[in-house]
């Protein structure tokens, strides 16, 4: 799951309320593809919102586990790179702008069961910002941090030098707004969503992986798509 679970105004629901919810959720799978093509039609005609938040929409669901997170400008924004590097570094949102983009359009999946299909991203590649940095040989892993001040995400050192994994700036072909995590967040397109964590702020390279906030409360800390958490289902839709 990723660290939000939203709805399109970005109003945080508490993730007692959305596990409430998953029964729901696994009605929603259970029906399948038809289902969703119907709350699709629903959702293009209803003025009130509401059916973006039906399990397998195909709309976000957004959550946080802190109550509120004032937003980010661009004076106020800085990401961090530091730990097991040569030449730790500081980036503003020009900074970043100015670095080589990569975009990405995958289905975007959520350990719960939502999907939203095609959704882009653009960004700098992290490794990108790990080569300009100079990993240490020591180095394992890398460690994020988020201007909530609470959630944390891990990934292998071999996953974030991958190609498809973004400090991203862009999403669905917009500036990423504050609900969405932004002005940046981390973009690991073959995960579940919980490891693109929101708000980024910091990224720290460490000697071995350090279980995230929802790895710490049993969710996998490999979360490839399809083949951790318990969940092997085709996608619905």
């Amino acid at each position: 799951m990723k660290n939000t679970t939203e709805h399109p105004e970005g109003t945080p629901v508490g993730r007692r309320v959305v596990l409430g919810l998953l029964g729901l959720g696994a009605v929603g799978v259970a029906a399948g593809p038809s289902l969703e093509r119907a709350q699709s039609v629903l959702a293009a005609t209803d003025p009130t919102g509401l059916t973006r938040l039906l399990p397998g929409g195909g709309a976000f669901r957004y959550y946080s586990v802190v109550s509120s997170v004032p937003a980010r400008t661009e004076r106020t924004y800085a990401l961090t790179v530091d730990g097991l590097v040569e030449r730790p570094a500081g980036y503003r949102l020009a900074d970043l702008r100015a670095m080589p983009q990569r975009r990405i359009v995958r289905d975007v999946q959520c350990v719960t069961g939502w999907r939203v299909p095609d959704t882009p991203f653009e960004g700098v590649p992290l490794r990108h910002l790990l080569d300009a940095a100079g990993v240490r040989a020591e180095a394992r892993a890398v460690r994020f941090t988020c201007f909530d001040g609470t959630y944390t995400e891990s990934l292998t050192l071999e996953q974030a030098r991958r190609d498809d994994v973004l400090v991203a700036l862009r999403m669905q072909d917009a500036t990423i707004s504050h609900a969405h995590g932004g002005p940046v967040r981390l973009y690991v397109a073959p995960m579940y969503f919980y490891k693109s964590a929101k708000w980024l702020s910091g990224i720290t390279v460490t000697s071995a992986v350090r279980p995230g906030y929802w790895e710490r409360n049993g969710y996998d800390v490999d979360a490839w798509v399809g083949r951790s958490n318990g969940r092997d289902d085709e996608p619905t839709g």
